[in-house]
């Protein structure tokens, strides 16, 4: 167990003395390592999978919370709340995934009086749900693509829908995300197959069978917003990130900012969707969603009210710690910038290093031999392995985040092929190649993206 050293000061006021991580990997050691920038101690909470984790090693305390599978661990409330009772913590981080958007564990928290740092239940039931955070966006005036006014019932129902908003259309699960119970849907006797499927896909994923119908965009851009809000009404917005290439609607590389956008049109996008946080007077780190269709229209899509993997490229161009500052949020304390604060340098890349084959794309997990992280000028790694460790099969496969800053969108995609290449994981199998295959693409280094790129591109 490590010590917090006796010349950390509390420099943001009333944090935190004790903070749970109700996650694991990479997420949980990126807060345990905020936490000790802040002499807040940290918890890990750990399955009997992850006993040999790296964030298991690195927190100042470290709890089993139950067996390997999810369900009766890291997605279980009591065994969660009862580790955060027993280590005496006054705060949860969630991360993301697991219940990082779960109203009822925020609300939980709520009732034992152990802070939730993420927004309160209510805003998170408003602005989760993509139904309610679509009705709200009407409400205030942020564009939406057309589509049902909530969510589709029945097969008559969603024949009604598609015939007033035309073919193709995407069918969504009103409850989660992630590409699980979403389907493309280009004329009506495939809605016959697909709507039953993606209910099934939705109560399946998110015990919630709720769908809803919107027209479907060919080739758009999926360009998101980084927001923050705290208790005072004050909101702020960190620029744009682009996230269009995904393999089956699961990002794979993100950048900040996008290519193709403005200062005027940073600063209009970023505006409107501040919108959507006063509306619920939210308070925390969000991301409003939106697709950008090939005239550079955008369109609402919806808003993750946590922390997203892909936060470190907006920490790389504005030289700010969103942890920090969700930590701070949750604190009580306004937030340590204000609008004008807020300046872009740079250019950021994401790429997921994930634990699978680089042809099929199946997980990979195993024991790793050897590893070697990269480093230079403007990298940054954030990872959970270590030589030795041995990955499990029973989790998402990214294992680290390679990231790679430079002054020019061109430097950066330099230094992210450099670091690619220095990059060793041996023992495993990896998706490192097939980065490097996109950092060299011809249309990835003009820009030329869309959500289509792996497919058109012949990467999958």
């Amino acid at each position: 167990m490590s010590q917090i050293p006796q010349s950390y000061s509390f420099r943001w006021g009333n944090v935190f003395k004790k903070i749970l991580i109700s996650n694991r990997g990479e997420i949980a050691i990126r807060v345990i390592r905020a936490c000790r920038e802040m002499g807040i101690r940290s918890v890990a909470v750990h399955s009997t999978a992850d006993r040999d984790s790296l964030h298991a090693k690195l927190a100042d305390e470290s709890i089993c919370i139950g067996p390997g599978p999810s369900v009766g661990s890291y997605l279980s409330i009591p065994r969660i709340m009862s580790a955060a009772e027993v280590s005496g913590a006054d705060a949860i981080h969630p991360g993301y995934g697991f219940l990082s958007e779960s109203h009822e564990f925020a609300a939980v928290c709520e009732a034992y009086k152990i802070r939730f740092i993420g927004p309160k239940s209510e805003q998170i039931k408003a602005l989760g749900n993509k139904v309610e955070a679509r009705a709200i966006a009407i409400e205030v005036g942020v564009p939406l693509l057309p589509g049902s006014p909530g969510t589709v019932k029945s097969l008559e129902e969603a024949r009604e829908v598609c015939s007033k908003i035309g073919f193709p259309v995407i069918i969504k699960a009103a409850a989660g995300g992630g590409g699980r119970g979403m389907k493309i849907v280009r004329e009506e006797k495939e809605l016959i197959k697909l709507y039953p499927l993606a209910r099934s896909e939705a109560e399946a994923s998110f015990n919630n069978p709720d769908v809803f119908i919107e027209r479907y965009v060919e080739r758009p851009r999926h360009v998101e917003v980084q927001l923050a809000g705290d208790s005072y009404g004050n909101y702020v917005h960190f620029g744009e990130r682009d996230c269009s290439i995904q393999r089956r609607h699961q990002k794979l590389i993100e950048e900040a900012p996008c290519p193709v956008v403005d200062a005027k049109f940073r600063a209009e996008i970023g505006e409107t969707a501040k919108k959507l946080l006063r509306f619920v007077n939210y308070e925390s780190m969000a991301t409003a969603e939106f697709l950008m269709d090939e005239r550079g229209q955008v369109y609402f899509m919806e808003v993750n009210t946590r922390i997203q993997v892909e936060h470190p490229v907006t920490e790389l161009v504005t030289g700010h710690d969103l942890i920090k500052e969700q930590i701070q949020i949750a604190a009580g304390e306004k937030l340590s910038v204000s609008q004008d604060d807020i300046v872009l340098r740079g250019h950021a890349i994401e790429c997921r290093i994930n634990a699978e084959d680089p042809k099929t794309f199946a997980p990979w997990p195993g024991n790793i031999s050897a590893y070697h992280e990269p480093g230079g000028p403007g990298i940054r790694v954030d990872s959970m392995i270590y030589r030795g460790y041995t990955v499990p099969s029973l989790y998402d496969s990214m294992i680290a985040k390679l990231l790679a800053h430079g002054r020019t969108r061109e430097e950066a995609i330099q230094r992210m092929k450099r670091a690619l290449m220095e990059m060793k994981v041996d023992g495993i199998r990896t998706n490192i190649e097939f980065h490097l295959r996109i950092m060299d693409d011809p249309e990835f280094i003009k820009g030329n993206v869309s959500t289509k790129f792996l497919v058109e591109h012949k990467y999958i």
